[in-house]
């Protein structure tokens, strides 16, 4: 079901393609959003919060699959094959296959979500995202009894995505949520960003985008989902379980060993751009914290 979660961050809050956002727009944003946790001092901050632009959202981003550097995606995203382009919906579903994304979409209502980005690495962005709520898709797929969790696959095409000769990650790239995580009404397959379709470097066709949770939980490109009753394997997780836990919901309190997650860099700033606080969840605690009544964040991070 569409529009279930009510935007509270409004075109206002990002830059159109050509100009800067006004800087008052920016702000009353962030204020209208509530800032959940944030104390006065994290307000001020957010004077210091310079909006990202289409250019700064599609140039500079983490997409491993066509290199390390963060200019890489956009350099070597060109040549990925977009349509057609096939999902597999498979495990404790009662409607599993292989389905033409085309079929797919043709089934959901497309709507904008402007969710803040937060990276691990401590940076920040704020996108105003195209797609439509995993659950309408889970719910098309039909879940069955004693699904716990959801899987995610990239897509796994070395000759397309020229970081996947490269070792280091134990490619396909992988994700997986909780099933009430994966339900909950902020969780977005992202099929475009400012009203375009999703740009190659950014995920396309399709990509998930979970807005409390560290941006490498958002997977890109994704070919396969499935419905699971164990905990899925995660790739970050896989690689370094002390850095990177299975939940990656964003943080303040409980820093990375290389990044405080204290603060962040918001990109567009500009060089001399002072760091703002973090909120819990990103600032959507309001709507997610109730999902981890009684566990410790610190030991599930």
């Amino acid at each position: 079901m569409a529009y279930r979660w009510k935007n509270t961050l409004t075109r206002n809050d990002v830059t159109p393609e050509a100009m800067w956002l006004n800087r008052r727009g920016v702000l009353a944003g962030m204020g209208a959003i509530g800032m959940a946790g944030v104390a006065g001092g994290a307000a001020a901050a957010t004077e210091e919060l310079v909006p990202n632009t289409y250019e700064h959202i599609t140039s500079y981003n983490n997409f491993y699959e066509f290199g390390w550097d963060k200019t890489d995606p956009a350099k070597y995203a060109g040549a990925l094959t977009t349509d057609p382009w096939q999902i597999t919906i498979d495990g404790m579903v009662e409607r599993p296959g292989s389905f033409d994304l085309k079929e797919i979409l043709a089934a959901m209502t497309i709507e904008e979500r402007i969710y803040r980005f937060r990276c691990v690495e401590a940076w920040s962005m704020v996108v105003p995202w195209n797609g439509f709520e995993l659950a309408d898709l889970l719910n098309w797929a039909g879940v069955k009894e004693g699904a716990k969790y959801v899987a995610f696959e990239t897509l796994h095409r070395p000759e397309e995505m020229p970081g996947q000769k490269s070792g280091g990650i134990d490619w396909p790239y992988r994700e997986g949520l909780r099933l009430d995580e994966a339900l909950h009404p902020l969780t977005l397959m992202a099929t475009g960003l400012y009203g375009k379709p999703m740009p190659n470097q950014n995920g396309a066709p399709i990509r998930l985008v979970v807005p409390w949770k560290y941006g490498f939980k958002s997977i890109k490109s994704i070919v396969k989902i499935t419905l699971t009753d164990s905990m899925p394997q995660t790739t970050w997780n896989m690689l370094q379980p002390s850095e990177y836990g299975f939940y990656a919901n964003v943080n303040p309190d409980v820093d990375h060993p290389r990044w405080s997650q204290g603060r962040e860099r918001v990109i567009g700033g500009g060089l001399f751009a002072k760091k703002i606080p973090t909120p819990k969840f990103n600032g959507y605690a309001q709507d997610v914290a109730a999902l981890y009544d009684g566990m410790d964040l610190a030991v599930n991070y």
